[in-house]
């Protein structure tokens, strides 16, 4: 895109945002370049064999952990998917691994992950006793909590009460409905419909026992069924769910850079009824109406009827009926931001959306 801006001859300023899923933690690491490390760690993986994940650090006390690393769908085989059993357990582990080093902040990038377990298995990482009748630990995934019996959360609270968590959360889903974790996104981690059902109702029945904590109705907090549902396990351990696009956005000085634009251009892979809830793109379009500047959106392709939140929308799938946008996407992204640039109108692949 950079360099198709470039070929129109303007200068362009690269800022890359994310929402709280697949990319954040490169995205912040690329933000504090002097101070950023990274460490790798050998944690459970989403449906239990080991997998090394990340974990960023952008100052001496201040970690990032990127819930997909370990938990994600990323990280599965093609044909892997397990709903009913993947857990967030790696992700705990990452948290607990910062922890240990001495982290006092913690961002969880919450999105993209392969679990429904409403983060049932990274709060048994941090050391919180979620048991069966029999006093037993529940096992893996959403499945596991079908058979919830009693929460204990006081190992893992005495664990993060020294640290502040702040959760970027990509979606605002409640973690129990239409909109929720299991019935809105199950489906796609593999669920079937009589699955989603038993998922259902497997996180009603662990948000009916979390309520006995007096923590209040953490389960409609905007956010609780982001990462399916790990957003409410974090809530339930004491940290703060915060909209993920924007919680980035700040910490990469987004309104610095805008300030100085005279249009901007961002984007995701498909354009859809999920955008204007909580995604990058919609939140660099709210910045850029605040500041008066053009906002143009490029995507793979557009696939519902979007609210005005661009100026101008390209998809990549209409910019040239010959060339396949899945193999030569490099490509057309240039074009594409060279063609916002040169203000072509609709009629050719910018259309109003």
């Amino acid at each position: 895109m950079a360099r198709g801006v470039r070929d129109a001859g303007a200068d362009a300023i690269e800022i890359p945002v994310a929402d709280g899923g697949d990319g954040t933690l490169d995205v912040l690491l690329r933000a504090r370049v002097s101070e950023a490390r990274l460490t790798r760690h050998r944690v459970t993986g989403p449906t239990g064999p080991g997998v090394t994940a990340r974990l960023g650090w952008l100052g001496a006390h201040e970690a990032v952990v990127e819930l997909a690393e370990a938990s994600g769908l990323r990280r599965l085989e093609a044909g892997a998917l397990d709903a009913l059993h993947a857990t967030s357990r790696g992700a705990g582990e990452l948290i607990r691994i910062a922890l240990a080093a001495g982290a006092r902040t913690i961002i969880v990038g919450v999105g993209g992950s392969a679990c429904t377990d409403g983060g049932a298995g990274l709060l048994q990482a941090l050391g919180a006793r979620l048991t069966t009748a029999k006093g037993e630990e529940i096992g893996f995934g959403g499945a596991g909590l079908e058979a919830l019996d009693a929460i204990d959360m006081s190992v893992a609270r005495e664990a993060l009460s020294r640290c502040s968590i702040r959760v970027a959360c990509d979606v605002r889903s409640p973690l129990l409905g239409p909109l929720g974790a299991a019935q809105m996104f199950a489906p796609q981690k593999g669920a079937t419909p009589e699955e989603v059902t038993r998922l259902e109702r497997a996180l009603m029945r662990f948000a009916l026992l979390a309520s006995g904590l007096g923590d209040g109705d953490l389960a409609a907090l905007p956010g609780a069924g982001a990462a399916g549902g790990c957003g409410f396990g974090l809530a339930l351990a004491g940290a703060r769910l915060l909209p993920g696009a924007q919680l980035v956005c700040d910490l990469v000085d987004l309104d610095a850079a805008m300030s100085e634009a005279t249009v901007a251009i961002t984007g995701e892979g498909r354009l859809d009824g999920q955008t204007p809830a909580g995604k990058a793109p919609a939140e660099v379009a709210a910045r850029s109406a605040i500041r008066g500047v053009p906002c143009f959106a490029i995507a793979g392709s557009i696939r519902d009827p979007l609210p005005r939140l661009f100026n101008a929308v390209v998809s990549l799938e209409d910019l040239d009926a010959g060339v396949d946008p899945m193999r030569h996407t490099r490509a057309l992204l240039r074009r594409a931001a060279r063609h916002v640039i040169e203000g072509m109108r609709p009629g050719g692949p910018i259309r109003e959306p």
